[in-house]
């Protein structure tokens, strides 16, 4: 699916206007049709007890990235909200950083379908899947 350079550039500009995002010092990795990434290190000030990264950390990653892959299959006057998401935990977020891979299952005018997955950055690199997200983005006017 193509998006047109001004969905891109509109949805920089609304990604860096998240100050939580900011405080996490998430980034936003990639943008394309229906897809977009976001990456976040697993600073000590986002872990739980245990020393894993706290859920919370996880899912607003995987809700931020649903919403934003939500966006690109929108009009550039459309911002969108989360009406709903669920989340499975599978795993401790246990390693340098998250990524966040929010897809589009089915747009529509009125509700987007979204999924996210979420995985841990493994010291050696590797990825471990630790969340399984799935929602309902509403598009709103702005």
């Amino acid at each position: 699916m193509n998006i047109s350079s001004e969905i891109i550039q509109k949805i920089h500009q609304s990604f860096a206007a998240q100050s939580f995002m900011t405080t996490v010092g998430a980034r936003l990795t990639q943008v394309a049709g229906g897809q977009v990434e976001i990456c976040a290190p697993i600073h000590e000030g986002f872990r739980q007890q245990q020393g894993f990264g706290h859920a919370a950390l996880v899912f607003a990653l995987g809700d931020t990235a649903a919403g934003f892959a939500a966006l690109t299959c929108m009009p550039p006057e459309n911002e969108v909200v989360t009406a709903e998401i669920k989340i499975n935990l599978i795993s401790p977020a246990v390693g340098q950083s998250l990524i966040a891979r929010g897809a589009v299952i089915k747009p529509g005018r009125r509700l987007v379908v979204v999924q996210s997955n979420v995985f841990a950055v493994q010291d050696d690199g590797s990825e471990k899947h630790i969340a399984v997200m799935m929602g309902t983005m509403v598009p709103v006017t702005t």
